[in-house]
């Protein structure tokens, strides 16, 4: 794949060591020299390629940005962080603490799970296996299952819902990228087949055509690198974004969030 972003969070609320100014901001220099040289180590990797069947294929796979806030509100920001990237399965956990939100945890985890598979993240075969559950919204059926989830349900007003949460994590919010939306809509045949499965096992709460087509469209939003370090803090910091200062969601579900992104994780040889 494109090398993308990555987003870091640093829970260091006070500066402990000395500091320089860069233009009006004071910046810690040990954070600001520790994610410049995690940058230069991994910016000359080639491994991988882009997605061929989708819009990724044209992204010059050459971007790469990283961006870490900190618990102060601060942002360090190296290389490709304003560019705006299609935010794909990233959007996976935003939607998943967007019902947590709206459900709470205990009617998240009986409707749809937090379980890895150990199959690939757009597996059928794991419906069955799982006798008939989702078992994670990190995994297409379980977020196709989750966009079915979000209230209000039976509206669709549930992508202003989506966005909003995005947004507020964030504290800026995302832009779809129409060209990206496209090509995922005319290319998610197997995705098709998820939704369709999981209403055969009622494990689609509203209409399964446009729970695919919501799940497709927040695929597609268009995100940044800092954007996502921001998202990032707002979860280490028990809810409350670190710049916008808002209080998100509730500091209890700070744990069940990180811990399902640790040990569930998105693909099969992660988490």
């Amino acid at each position: 794949t494109f090398k993308g972003v990555i987003s870091i969070v640093n829970r260091t609320s006070s500066n402990r060591t000395s500091q320089r100014v860069y233009g009006k901001e004071n910046i810690n220099f040990t954070n600001k020299g520790v994610a410049q040289e995690a940058y230069n180590e991994v910016k000359g990797s080639t491994g991988g390629k882009n997605a061929d069947y989708i819009h990724l294929a044209n992204i010059d796979s050459k971007l790469f940005g990283l961006s870490i806030c900190l618990m102060n509100g601060q942002t360090i920001n190296i290389g490709d962080t304003d560019y705006r990237f299609g935010i794909e399965s990233v959007s996976k956990v935003h939607t998943a603490i967007l019902i947590l939100r709206q459900y709470g945890a205990q009617k998240v985890l009986d409707m749809i799970g937090a379980d890895a598979t150990g199959l690939p993240f757009n597996s059928i075969i794991a419906i069955l296996l799982e006798n008939d559950h989702p078992s994670t919204p990190l995994v297409n059926a379980g977020a196709i299952s989750a966009c079915s989830m979000v209230q209000p349900v039976g509206n669709s007003d549930k992508m202003d819902a989506i966005v909003q949460n995005i947004t507020e994590l964030c504290g800026s919010a995302p832009q779809l990228i129409d060209e990206l939306y496209k090509s995922e809509t005319a290319t998610n045949f197997n995705n098709r087949s998820i939704a369709w499965l999981l209403k055969n096992y009622n494990r689609i709460y509203d209409d399964p055509d446009m729970a695919l087509d919501l799940y497709t469209r927040q695929c597609s939003l268009g995100i940044t690198a800092q954007q996502l370090g921001i998202a990032a803090g707002t979860i280490a910091n028990n809810g409350v974004n670190p710049v916008t200062k808002q209080t998100v969601f509730e500091a209890s579900l700070a744990p069940k969030i990180t811990s399902m992104i640790s040990t569930v994780g998105f693909y099969e040889h992660s988490g």
